[in-house]
């Protein structure tokens, strides 16, 4: 486990220093808005896009991988909700502030993942975490702007919402991925150079970004609801993907890919929803900070238990 712990820590420092290089003058706010714009238009879509071209799946079962981690983030998501009467009740949970909490259960940082992925494991590692990651695009922001409407008091534009999944640059990259997969010859080598270029900045700059968005001010006396959204998220969904995994007949180092896409904190965009929708986005960052910290130690702390699974 001390060596899955060392090779995470460059990670982690990443998010450390984009939290430092935030709070010092040199970089005004804008930059840090204009770098996840970038970030969510143009760095992650080309690395999830070379990645997926010249990832080789041969050796991975995709359809067991999927039904692995979907059934158990349903059923996140339905406990998730089943707890609410119980939060209203026994902690004056508000509805906005209940709409983060399921946010930040049902989500999870694939870019995060992704890093860990190409420190930890062979191509096909990282190849399949973007895979699964343009996957659950869908489902998760369908759910979560759901909820959110719905615990918030607004009435979502389903059609809207439709709209922009449609569009989403890491699907539409995806997509782009999987059509030059099926080609009879390869783009060409200048272009997929210059696009690999990009794609050696994008994981980069893109933790130096969630570093910067989190917001350890909000996280520093944290309460009984942070901790029941980091437990769901970095204790009860990797219990539930790693059990369905083993039941699944999945082995080797499959399981550990899907343990690290499992054990992942929550995604930083959620917090933008909240803002958006009326939800608790004051809450959500707390909630995220919180969880990116401990999965500094619960990561490490999955994979390992993965390993042994894994190995008989």
């Amino acid at each position: 486990m001390l060596a899955i712990f060392a090779a995470i820590l460059p990670i982690f420092q990443l998010l450390v220093l984009g939290q430092a290089l935030r709070r010092l003058p040199l970089f005004p706010l804008e930059f840090w808005r204009g770098l996840d714009v970038m970030g969510f238009y143009v760095l992650y879509p080309v690395l999830l896009f070379v990645t997926i071209v010249r990832a080789d799946f041969s050796a991975l079962s995709l359809d067991a991988i999927v039904v692995a981690l979907g059934v158990p983030g349903i059923a996140i998501a339905i406990l998730t909700l089943a707890l609410w009467p119980l939060l209203r009740a026994r902690i004056a949970l508000s509805r906005p502030g209940f709409s983060s909490v399921f946010q930040t259960a049902v989500r999870w940082n694939g870019f995060l993942a992704f890093a860990v992925a190409e420190k930890l494991f062979p191509p096909e590692g990282a190849a399949m975490v973007a895979l699964v990651m343009a996957i659950v695009i869908i489902p998760i922001n369908v759910e979560s702007v759901a909820v959110v409407a719905w615990f918030s008091g607004r009435n979502p534009n389903i059609g809207g919402v439709l709209r922009k999944i449609a569009v989403n640059p890491l699907i539409l990259a995806t997509a782009a991925a999987i059509v030059v997969r099926s080609l009879p010859f390869g783009i060409p080598v200048p272009l997929m150079d210059m696009l690999k270029l990009v794609a050696r900045a994008a994981l980069g700059m893109g933790l130096m970004a969630i570093g910067a968005g989190l917001r350890p001010q909000d996280a520093l006396r944290p309460k009984l609801v942070v901790w029941v959204a980091t437990v769901l998220k970095l204790v009860i969904y990797p219990a539930m993907v790693l059990g369905l995994a083993l039941v699944l007949g999945l082995t080797g180092p499959q399981v550990s890919y899907l343990a690290l896409c499992a054990a992942v904190p929550t995604a930083m965009n959620g917090y933008v929803l909240a803002r958006q929708m009326g939800g608790d986005a004051e809450l959500y960052a707390a909630i995220a900070t919180v969880q990116t910290a401990v999965a500094f130690v619960t990561i490490p702390l999955v994979l390992a238990v993965a390993g042994q699974l894994s190995a008989g």
